[in-house]
C-alpha cells in the first residue's frame, strides 16, 4: 500500500517539474524578445533624432572628413606690346612647405618602435633622415640649422620653407620622401624682355601681386578673381562628387602701346652712351605723333625684374616720368610760337640781339656771342636767349604762360604711368621780366622726359593736343586743338635747321628723312645756385613733311669735355628715330632720296618682268 502511495506522489512531482520547465523557457523568451525589440525600439529612435530631429552634427563631422574646397587655377593675365609679343607671363612652380607637428610625431613615432624592438636601429634611422634634411638644404641653398629652426615648433600646421622652387628642384624634394615635407601649386611671373621693359611692365611679389609698373596699375583686372569647388573626397582621397562649382572672373590680359623692337633699340642706343659718356642716368621716349601712343620708355640704369636682388630704389624709379629737369633751350619754340599766335611777330620778323646782352631787372641775360640782328628762324638755329626773351616779352604773360600749360607742360602726360608727376611750376601773380624771360629759354619750370615728349607730339600733330596712352586703347582718344597747324608748320621749319649744316644738333641729322628738333643743354640747380653738372636734352619729330614720330632722349649729368647736347643726346636721337621709322615703314620724305628708291623700285620691277 505504501509502495503504491509512493509511486503515485513521484509521479505527481515529476509532472510538476515537466509543467514548469516551458513556463521558464517561455519566460526568458519574452525576455529575450523584449530586450531586442527594446535595442531596435532604441535604435530606430536614436536614427529618428539623428537623421530627422538633430541631423547637424553627424553631418557637420561627416562632411569634416569628406568634403574639401579647392581653388580653381589661375594665372595671372598676360601683358603684351601692340603686337602681341608676350612682356609678362606666368608660369606653373611650387612651393616647398612643411607640417611641424607631422615632422615632430614622425619622430615619436621612431623612438616608440626603438622602445618596443630592441633590435630597430634608431640611430641608423635618425642618421638617414639627417642626410635627407641636409641634401634639403643644399638644394635650396639654405642652412640646415636654420631650416630645422623654421619647422621646430611641433604646435604648428604649416611653414613655407621655400616659395617658387623650379621644376627641378621640385621633383628632387619629392624623391627625398621628408615626412612632413609637402609642395603646393603656384605661379611665378616670368618677363621675357628682362630690364628693356622693365620700368614699365614692373614686377610682382612672391604672393604674385603687382608692386610696380602695370602689374601694380591693373593688378585687379590682370589677377581676376579666383574661382573655387566644393567636392567630396572618399578615404582614399579621390572626389566621389562635385558639389558645388564657381567659376570665379577670368584674368583679363593686357596689351600695351609699346613695341617691343623700338624698345630694344631705345634702350640699348641709351645704355650704350650713359655709358660711354660715364652720365648718372638716361631716359628716352618714342611716341606716335597721331594717336599719342607711347611706342616705347626705356631708362638706364635699369634693372632684371626675373632677378630683384638687383631692384635697388635707383634702379626701379622710372625716372622718365618720376624725375623732373628744367629744359633748357628744348622749350625755345614755345617763345616763338607765342609771339607767332599772338601777332608780335611773323616768320621774316627780324629781332635785334646786339649786344649780345641785356639787363633785366638787376640780372642779366645773355647769348653765348652777339647774334646781331636775326630772324625768328635764327633764333632756334642759334638757340638765342636774347631772340626769345625779346619774343616772350612782346606778348601779354597770361598768354605766354597758357602756352605752356596747352602743350601739356604743367599737367600730367595722361599715361597714369606709376609714379608720374606733373612736373614743378610755381604759379605767381605776378612775373617779373626776368621771370618771364628766364621761362622762354627753359629755367624756372621742370618737366620730366614725357612731358616734353607730349609736347613734341603735339608741335607734330599741327597743335592738335590729346592724352598720352601706356594701354592699348580701344577707341580714338579725346582731342583738342591748341596751336593753329600754321604756327606748327612754321616752327617745325625753323627747327628743321637744328639738324643741318652749321646747326648746334647736326648730329641728329637723319640720311632720307626730315628732321626737326632742338638741343637743351641746362644746369642742374643746387642748393647755392647752379653747379657744374648739367642735363642734356634732344626733343624731335620726323619726318617733317608728315610728322610720324615724337622722340625724346634726355642724359644726366654727362662726365667728360661733351657735355652738350648736341653731341651726346643728339646722336642716340638719330638711331633712335632712324631705326624706329624703318621698322614702322615709314617712307623717307627727302626728294633725293625717294627718288633714287623709285629708281631702284623700278630697275627691280624690270628685272623681275624679264
Amino acid at each position: 500500500m505504501s509502495r503504491i502511495t509512493n509511486r503515485k506522489s513521484n509521479k505527481t512531482i515529476t509532472h510538476a517539474k515537466t509543467n514548469s520547465v516551458p513556463e521558464l523557457l517561455r519566460w526568458r523568451f519574452l525576455v529575450v524578445i523584449g530586450a531586442i525589440i527594446l535595442v531596435f525600439v532604441g535604435l530606430g529612435a536614436r536614427a529618428v533624432y539623428i537623421q530627422i530631429i538633430a541631423p547637424d552634427l553627424l553631418i557637420k563631422r561627416g562632411d569634416n572628413r569628406t568634403l574639401r574646397e579647392r581653388d580653381n587655377p589661375l594665372h595671372r593675365g598676360l601683358i603684351t606690346d601692340r603686337n602681341g609679343k608676350q612682356l609678362a607671363v606666368s608660369v606653373p612652380v611650387q612651393a616647398v612647405w612643411a607640417n611641424p607637428e607631422t615632422i615632430a610625431d614622425a619622430l615619436q613615432e621612431l623612438q616608440k618602435k626603438a622602445e618596443k624592438d630592441p633590435e630597430f636601429n634608431l640611430a641608423a634611422k635618425l642618421a638617414a633622415n639627417e642626410k635627407r634634411w641636409t641634401a634639403l638644404a643644399q638644394i635650396l641653398g639654405k642652412d640646415v640649422e636654420s631650416l630645422k629652426d623654421m619647422v621646430s615648433d611641433p604646435e604648428d600646421t604649416f611653414v613655407y620653407i621655400q616659395r617658387q622652387v623650379s621644376p627641378a628642384m621640385a621633383k628632387y624634394v619629392q624623391q627625398l620622401k621628408l615626412s612632413g615635407v609637402h609642395l603646393r601649386n603656384e605661379s611665378r611671373r616670368y618677363y621675357p624682355s628682362g630690364e628693356v621693359s622693365a620700368h614699365i611692365v614692373g614686377f610682382t611679389n612672391v604672393d604674385d601681386i603687382g608692386i610696380e609698373g602695370v602689374e601694380k596699375l591693373y593688378n585687379k583686372l590682370l589677377t581676376g578673381a579666383r574661382g573655387s569647388r566644393v567636392i567630396r573626397k572618399d578615404g582614399k582621397n579621390r572626389m566621389v562628387e562635385l558639389i558645388e562649382y564657381n567659376e570665379g572672373e577670368k584674368p583679363t590680359d593686357i596689351q600695351l602701346t609699346i613695341d617691343q623692337r623700338i624698345q630694344a633699340i631705345a634702350y640699348k642706343e641709351l645704355k650704350q652712351a650713359v655709358q660711354y659718356y660715364r652720365a648718372a642716368s638716361g631716359s628716352a621716349v618714342v611716341v606716335s605723333v597721331k594717336t599719342g601712343e607711347i611706342l616705347a620708355l626705356v631708362n638706364s640704369p635699369s634693372f632684371n625684374p626675373n632677378n630683384l636682388s638687383s631692384a635697388l630704389p635707383h634702379r626701379v624709379r622710372n625716372r622718365a616720368v618720376t624725375d623732373a629737369y628744367e629744359p633748357g633751350s628744348s622749350v625755345k619754340p614755345l617763345a616763338v610760337l607765342s609771339a607767332l599766335e599772338f601777332g608780335s611777330a611773323e616768320v621774316d620778323t627780324i629781332i635785334d640781339t646786339s649786344p649780345g646782352w641785356m639787363h633785366l631787372g638787376g640780372n642779366i641775360v645773355r647769348d653765348s656771342r652777339n647774334y646781331g640782328k636775326i630772324d625768328l628762324t635764327e633764333i632756334i638755329r642759334k638757340s638765342s636767349n636774347m631772340g626769345t626773351s625779346k619774343l616772350a616779352l612782346s606778348v601779354p604773360k597770361e598768354f605766354l604762360i597758357d602756352m605752356y600749360y596747352n602743350v601739356g607742360l604743367m599737367s600730367d602726360s595722361g599715361a597714369n604711368l606709376m609714379g608720374e608727376i606733373s612736373g614743378i611750376f610755381n604759379e605767381r601773380n605776378r612775373w617779373s621780366d626776368f621771370e618771364l624771360s628766364t621761362l622762354s629759354f627753359g629755367y624756372g619750370i621742370s618737366v620730366t622726359a614725357l612731358q616734353l615728349a607730349r609736347m613734341y607730339s603735339i608741335l607734330g600733330d599741327g597743335g592738335i593736343k590729346r592724352p598720352l596712352s601706356i594701354i592699348k586703347p580701344n577707341t580714338p582718344v579725346e582731342s583738342e586743338r591748341v596751336i593753329s597747324r600754321e604756327s606748327t608748320q612754321q616752327i617745325l621749319k625753323m627747327m628743321e635747321t637744328v639738324v643741318q649744316k652749321g646747326g648746334s644738333a647736326e648730329k641728329a641729322n637723319i640720311p632720307g628723312y626730315r628732321v626737326a628738333g632742338k638741343t637743351g643743354t641746362s644746369r642742374k640747380a643746387t642748393a647755392s645756385g647752379y653747379g657744374d653738372e648739367y642735363v642734356n636734352i634732344f626733343a624731335g619729330v620726323a619726318p617733317v613733311s608728315n610728322p610720324e614720330l615724337a622722340v625724346v632722349i634726355l642724359i644726366n649729368e654727362p662726365k667728360g669735355e661733351h657735355y652738350y647736347a648736341g653731341h651726346t643726346a643728339a646722336p642716340v636721337f638719330a638711331e633712335v628715330m632712324a631705326a624706329s621709322l624703318q621698322l614702322l615703314n615709314v617712307p623717307p620724305d627727302d626728294k633725293t632720296v625717294s627718288s633714287l628708291a623709285s629708281s631702284l623700285s623700278e630697275i627691280k620691277g624690270e628685272n623681275n618682268a624679264g
